[in-house]
Order: C-alpha cells, then sequence, then structure tokens
C-alpha cells in the first residue's frame, strides 16, 4: 500500500530551515490571509508567556509548545502546497522578519547567529548556507489575493509603511511594535526570546501524498472555520486560464467572479458545501451527460466524486471560456428563476416553485441539465417536463423508497433529457393499487419532507392559484387545530390530525395567530382582518379561503373527505403523468 502521510512534530526552525523542505507555496485555490491583530495578539501572548515565563523557570533543552498543524503535499514542482496552516505559516515569517529587522540595528551578543539563524527561515540559501534575500522559503500565489505583493515587500525589505493597508502589513507593523517594547523592556533576554521561538515552539507538519489526500485529511481534521471548497480549486484554475490572456482579462474575470459568487449565494442554500459549489454540481450533470453522449458511454448510476470529474486532465475542462460562461448562463437561469422573471411564464414558475419543496436534490440537477441542452425552452415542453419530474419525484416520496434510490430512474433519462426526447420512467411505473395503499398508510407528519412537498403540489393543482409573496415563509397548518383535539374535541380517530386532509400551507404571520383556534375563530385569519390599526391581509392560500367562505366548521368528516380527494387527485396526477401500471 502506498505511504498516505507523514507526520512528526518538528520544530519552527527545522521546518522552515529543512533543506529538502525549500518552498512552500500558498496554492492559488486557496483563500486569502486573513488574520488581524486578534489572532497575532493572541499568539504573541501565548508565545511570550511560554518562552519568557514571569518566574523566568524555561528549559530550553526540554520545554516544548505545541501550535498547531501544517498540513501539505509536495506537488509536481517539488513545491510543498500548503493545504492547512497558511495563516499560521505566513504569521510566523511576518514575526521572524520583525525579529530580522530589530536585530539589523543593534549590536549585541551572538547578533551574526540570530541573524543567520532567522534569516534561513524566511530566505533560500545556496549551498554554501548564505541566504539570497530575493528567493523566499515561501511563495503564494492565491488567485483573489490582490495584496500578496505587499507580503512580498514586506519580506524581501522589511519595511511596511502607514500606506500599505493589506492584514499583513498591519500584522508586521504589530509585531515590530510589540517585539521593540519587549527588548525596551528586557534588554538583557531580547537575543533569547526569537532562539525559543524557533527551537521550542512546535508545530505538526503532516505531509500528505497528494492533494486529494491532504485535501481529505483537512476536511477530516480541521474544527476551525471554513475548509476550502471545490469551488475555491476551480476558481483557481479559472483564474489561471484568465490570467493568460492578459491582465485585462484577469481583471475582468476578477469581477464576473464576484457576480456568479453573488448569485449563487442569493439563489442555492445547499446541505452540504457552498453556493457555488451547488452551481458546479449543477452543470457537471450537464457536462457529464454531455461527454457521455460523444463518447457513446453508460452514464453510471453513481457520479464520480465531482473533484475528481473536475480534475480529469489536469481540469482540462475548466481550461475553456464557453464551460465558464455556461456557468454564468446557468447561475442566471436560477436567479431569474428564484426572482420571477419575466422569463418565465406564471405556470413555468409555479411548477418550479412546487419542486422547490421537493424532499430531494436531484430535481435541480435534472432540471439544469434540460436548460443547459436547450436553452431556448419552450414553454409547453418545459411544463410537461417538470409535471413528469415533480410525480416521479412524489411517487418515490410516498413510496418511500429513499434518496439513495430517486436518482438511479433520473440517471438512466439523462440521454434523453439532453437529446430532447421525452423522460418516461417505464421501469419505475409502480401499480395504482401499491400506491394508494401507501397514502393511507402513510403518516404525514409535519417532519418528513415528503408533507410539505405533497402540500405544495396540491396548493397548486388549481390553476388560478398565485405564487405567495417572494419574502413570504410558508409553515404546516392543522386545519382543525391539535389544541382543539387535546383540550376541547378530541377526534375520534385521534392520527386524522396528522392525514394530509387536515394539513395546508398557511404564512407564518398568519399560522402564528391561526394555530390554536377553533375553525370558527381560524376564518377571520384566513379571510383577512381588521385589527385596531393596521388591516392583516388574508392568505394567499385560495383553497383555505374558499373552505373560510363555505364552511362553518370543519370537522373530523370534512378531514376525511378532503384526504380522498387529495388521494385521488394524486393518483389521477400520476396516471396522466403515466407512471401507474
Amino acid at each position: 500500500m502506498a505511504k498516505q502521510l507523514n507526520a512528526e512534530q518538528k520544530t519552527i526552525n527545522q521546518i522552515l530551515n529543512d533543506p529538502n523542505k525549500a518552498k512552500f507555496l500558498i496554492p492559488d485555490y486557496q483563500r486569502p490571509y486573513s488574520w488581524e491583530r486578534d489572532e497575532c495578539e493572541t499568539l504573541w501572548d501565548d508565545i511570550l508567556s511560554f518562552a519568557y515565563p514571569i518566574d523566568h523557570s524555561f528549559n530550553a533543552g526540554n520545554d516544548r509548545y505545541f501550535l498547531g498543524t501544517i498540513l501539505t503535499f509536495q506537488n509536481d514542482y517539488y513545491e510543498n502546497e500548503v493545504i492547512d496552516g497558511q495563516q499560521r505559516l505566513i504569521t510566523f515569517l511576518l514575526m521572524l522578519r520583525a525579529f530580522y529587522q530589530a536585530f539589523e540595528k543593534i549590536d549585541c551578543k551572538n547578533k551574526e547567529n540570530i541573524l543567520t539563524s532567522i534569516g534561513k527561515c524566511i530566505w533560500n540559501g545556496d549551498e554554501f548556507g548564505n541566504v539570497d534575500k530575493t528567493s523566499l522559503k515561501l511563495n503564494s500565489e492565491v488567485a483573489s489575493d490582490e495584496e500578496i505583493t505587499e507580503f512580498k515587500k514586506i519580506l524581501s525589505t522589511g519595511e511596511a509603511t502607514r500606506n500599505n493597508k493589506s492584514n499583513y502589513a498591519e500584522n508586521y507593523r504589530y509585531f515590530q511594535d510589540w517585539i521593540k517594547n519587549f527588548k525596551n523592556d528586557n534588554p538583557d533576554d531580547f537575543s533569547y526570546l526569537p532562539m525559543r521561538i524557533l527551537n521550542n515552539c512546535i508545530l505538526l507538519p503532516i505531509e500528505a501524498d497528494n492533494q486529494n489526500t491532504a485535501l481529505r485529511i483537512f476536511t477530516t481534521l480541521n474544527d476551525r472555520g471554513m475548509p476550502l471548497s471545490d469551488a475555491d480549486i476551480f476558481k483557481a484554475q479559472f483564474y489561471k486560464f484568465f490570467a493568460q490572456h492578459g491582465r485585462q482579462s484577469k481583471e475582468m474575470f476578477v469581477n464576473r467572479w464576484k457576480n456568479l459568487a453573488k448569485l449563487c449565494n442569493e439563489n442555492f442554500h445547499p446541505r452540504k458545501g457552498t453556493p457555488v459549489d451547488d452551481l458546479f454540481m449543477r452543470y457537471s450533470y450537464y457536462a457529464k451527460t454531455k461527454k457521455a453522449v460523444e463518447r457513446n458511454t453508460h452514464i453510471s448510476e453513481t457520479f464520480s466524486n465531482m473533484r475528481d470529474f473536475y480534475a480529469e486532465n489536469n481540469y482540462e475542462i475548466l481550461r475553456d471560456k464557453e464551460v465558464y460562461e455556461d456557468l454564468e448562463s446557468l447561475a442566471k437561469f436560477w436567479d431569474d428563476a428564484t426572482k420571477r422573471s419575466n422569463r418565465f411564464s406564471p405556470r413555468i414558475l409555479k411548477k418550479l416553485y412546487v419542486l422547490k419543496y421537493s424532499p430531494y436534490s436531484v430535481w435541480s440537477y435534472v432540471v439544469s441539465l434540460y436548460f443547459m441542452s436547450w436553452r431556448e425552452l419552450d414553454e409547453e415542453d418545459f411544463c410537461q417536463f417538470l409535471d413528469k419530474v415533480t410525480a416521479m419525484i412524489l411517487m418515490n416520496g410516498v413510496l418511500d423508497f429513499g434518496k439513495s434510490n430517486i436518482r438511479r430512474p433520473f440517471v438512466l433519462e439523462f440521454k434523453n433529457v439532453y437529446n430532447g426526447e421525452p423522460i418516461k420512467f417505464e421501469q419505475y411505473r409502480q401499480k395504482e393499487s401499491l400506491v394508494r395503499s401507501r397514502l393511507r398508510e402513510m403518516k404525514f407528519s409535519n417532519s418528513k419532507p415528503i408533507t410539505r412537498a405533497m402540500l405544495a403540489w396540491w396548493t397548486f393543482q388549481n390553476p388560478e392559484q398565485e405564487l405567495p409573496p417572494p419574502d413570504s415563509e410558508l409553515q404546516q397548518e392543522h386545519i382543525y387545530a391539535r389544541n382543539r383535539h387535546e383540550n376541547f374535541e378530541p377526534l375520534e380517530n385521534p392520527e386524522a390530525l396528522e392525514f394530509l386532509g387536515n394539513k395546508s400551507l398557511l404564512e407564518k404571520r398568519i399560522n402564528i395567530g391561526a394555530a390554536d383556534y377553533r375553525f370558527g375563530d381560524k376564518k377571520k385569519y384566513y379571510l383577512g382582518w381588521q385589527q385596531p390599526k393596521k388591516y392583516q391581509p388574508a392568505t394567499f392560500n385560495l383553497e383555505l379561503r374558499r373552505l373560510a367562505k363555505t364552511l362553518d366548521d370543519f370537522t373530523e368528516r370534512d378531514i376525511l373527505q378532503r384526504n380522498e380527494k387529495i388521494f385521488d387527485a394524486f393518483i389521477e396526477y400520476l396516471r396522466e403523468q403515466n407512471l401507474l401500471l
């Protein structure tokens, strides 16, 4: 078995002054340096209390202070790419450079030895041990870091003017001030402090055998801040591609990426990963299907890891201007859908709104595939497609086949979607009797995602039903209130309380007020009512308004009748979509 990683505690001096680890690289997919004064001050206080204790009890031979991990792997250019620990590593270099600058300006015992020890940690040296101040031990290629030149300038010259406002410059000046104060307060012991930092403060360098191993280790071990996302790495690949075409192209990309990230943050809310990760995931279904069609290969039921897919052939797919334009186009499609643009008819927007309540995320991927495959959408064809997707998802949810099984029927249809053929799910049609019996057996509790999904579908079966206001938060309403059942008028069949026939979607602002009342009291909340100083508007839900207008009470009999009405409509819907045997 190949060696996966190597880990052994080392001093800062051993890590930075190891000739076999001469070059550290902060790769382009990392985030910019973000430590500020608070983090630096905490680090300084911790080190100072260890290396210069009040009782002067420091033992140079035995005392050690652990400062955390540095996770790296060696890339193809024999550089040690830093996956975790870049903030700490950069901060130490700034601190050491501040010490170096301070010792350059004073005369003290062991000055040359101290300068040599610090210098070999900051700069590379020749075979005679002489440091080259033009060759830094650490380089950064962070794509989004516009201030990295200040870091390199500080390490090269030891200067940071007040005009330099980056975190690098601010932190470097802080270290200069703290070092100056320590030197003034402890002139006789000043020489000991940097050497104790170099020789007695230890880190745990974890050296992985490749990037994927390092990223997996980081995701597993990291409990501070946010781990690197897939999008961070993908962004860096695009950045390198656009940067090859000149400064203007590079700057244009940076602005375009900010706009792309903004669209994703506003519209995507994945359970896992970042919003931009979600965009790349949605696009990957199109890219993988396109690749399979072009090569006439089988589409696997379990797609490869997204990062592995995009990394194929050294991220070849991300060295393509059209692919980036595709991502922008896809992000704009979802932005228009979320913000209810005139790009879509009310009919389409309602169907997309219902799918938003789907218990499975696969719907967004297959809809993305449909859009990317055809771009110009025919309303009738798109509506038929959305109905088919909705019906399949809801049927799967009712039959409770599980998340792991919902992807399979869609994957088998991907090539049909790409080629503009109707999706049929012929292998997954079910007996009507099975679906109907499952509907009657299932407990549609509010905690089940399928409950909300079925209520959303039912609400918009009325073609006159309009969408709720964009800022509305919908909750699941018990028309026959739980409080009424438990404290006033218990149902003969207590289970009827959780029947679909007793549930509806209702705005949170109304549900809070109407939740515990008898139906006669709820009616005014459904229909809208005048408070002393403010009018409370009616619910968007047409069915609840109709019930409030036509019924004096909502009884157990009404629950059962409405329950059967919903079930019959759902069976008919599945029949129309040709999903029943």
